[in-house]
């Protein structure tokens, strides 16, 4: 079998806050994806950047990249602030870029909607970076749903708490209404937002949210909140999630509750992979009790094996090896679709009726 170059790609954005774990994931992968070009961006700095790739021809802006540096990528890694991302993006789809993208990829469904259109039409592959449908727990929540093991899915209980507005710092772009669009649940709460119609092949129907700032730290977006999802089976999915915990830290666990079986996932439990308690139905006098906990991941960068798995998916889908990717343009704008109803069902104070398919 003749051998194949690796997709060569440009790293857009070096210092997002994700930057240095992307390209580190991105070396994982030497005969699949190589770095080969680099646009600083943030604006225009590089203190994140590692020595390797200091020597890379290097382009102030897209524009540039694409000018005089076309012949040497055939996609780019883009990180950057969600009000920059979709002109970027079309940028690059239009020139026949394959595109990976930070997530959420716009500050509202409306400033990625043309933008997902160019990069249908372009036919390149698109990956945004929701790293979650990769990983092994989620995917057995999932084939458990689409199996019928838990019966008729009733009702799901999220909850997503990171560390502070403090950690930061209040003045971070992340916390910039024009640069961001949102806060808590634009920039973490959109993983868990991905994930719902994803595990349980539901569409979202109806929304009902209050979001805010609840700690102790003002922002111009919203530090955390509560939403309320109606699936179409007529389940409910509840996120509470926030910017609330005094040091770097996490709290992420799901509570899936079925006719016949309930279950805890537990993803970032200490010396695993992830974990899930799971409890069943009792025939006769034996009671389905089982914990089933998933090897450690020891991987580097962002997101260990799960972003290892995104990438592989990625470039598969730039060769033409598979039709699209796990993360699509549909799904991304789902998301956004998701955030714009959580965003005005807080500000009307009502629950919004607006069916978003699942992706």
């Amino acid at each position: 079998m003749a051998s194949r170059s690796p997709l060569r790609v440009a790293f857009i954005g070096v210092d997002h806050p994700h930057g240095a774990g992307w390209r580190e994931s991105l070396a994982l992968l030497p005969d699949e994806l190589v770095l080969t070009a680099i646009v600083p961006e943030f604006p225009g700095t590089t203190t994140s950047l590692e020595e390797r790739h200091a020597r890379l021809p290097r382009y102030s802006t897209v524009e540039e990249l694409l000018a005089h540096g076309n012949s040497q990528f055939d996609a780019a890694m883009v990180c950057l602030p969600n009000n920059a991302a979709p002109a970027v993006i079309t940028q690059l789809a239009r020139a026949g870029k394959h595109v990976l993208t930070e997530k959420p990829a716009g500050t509202n469904a409306a400033a990625f909607r043309a933008t997902a259109q160019v990069v249908r039409e372009s036919g390149v592959a698109f990956q945004a970076g929701y790293l979650w449908r990769f990983d092994e727990g989620a995917n057995r929540l999932r084939e458990m749903i689409a199996d019928g093991r838990l019966g008729k899915l009733i009702s799901i209980e999220m909850t997503c708490v990171t560390s502070d507005v403090q950690r930061r710092g209040p003045g971070h772009y992340l916390f910039d209404s024009d640069n961001s669009g949102g806060g808590f649940f634009n920039w973490l709460g959109c993983h868990y937002l991905d994930l719902v119609p994803y595990i349980t092949g539901q569409s979202v129907v109806a929304v009902t949210a209050r979001v805010g700032n609840f700690g102790a730290t003002p922002t111009e977006v919203e530090d955390g909140g509560t939403a309320i999802f109606d699936l179409e089976n007529r389940a409910l999915a509840t996120l509470t999630g926030g910017y609330w915990l005094p040091r770097w830290a996490n709290e992420w666990q799901w509570t899936l509750r079925g006719s016949q079986r309930w279950v805890r996932w537990d993803p970032f439990r200490a010396g695993t992979g992830g974990v899930l308690e799971i409890h069943g139905p009792q025939p006769q006098f034996h009671a389905m009790e089982e914990t089933f906990a998933l090897p450690p991941d020891s991987t580097p960068g962002y997101g260990g094996r799960r972003c290892v798995q995104l990438l592989k998916d990625w470039a598969a889908a730039a060769r033409s090896e598979i039709p699209d990717c796990r993360n699509n343009t549909t799904s991304a704008l789902a998301v956004l679709d998701l955030l714009d109803a959580i965003y005005d069902s807080s500000a009307q104070g009502r629950k919004i009726e607006r069916r978003i398919p699942a992706a």
